[in-house]
């Protein structure tokens, strides 16, 4: 029994190892991507989308 729980517990273990792998990669192609686009490019649509995203926001009461 013991053996067995020691077992399941490596196994949970490598299986944390690979998905926190697995977004280390994601983030890494992310931050490449980020880092190659034309930024200048971008500036009018990313204050737009911030923008509308900001519109969301629940509106805070003024104290």
């Amino acid at each position: 029994m013991a053996k067995t729980t020691k077992d399941d517990s490596l196994l949970l273990e490598e299986r944390k190892v690979k998905a926190l792998e697995k977004i280390a990669n994601t983030i890494d192609a992310l931050t490449i991507w980020f880092e190659e686009i034309e930024k200048n490019e971008w500036s009018d649509r990313l204050q737009w989308y911030l923008s509308e995203w900001y519109k969301t926001l629940p509106k805070e009461e003024e104290k």
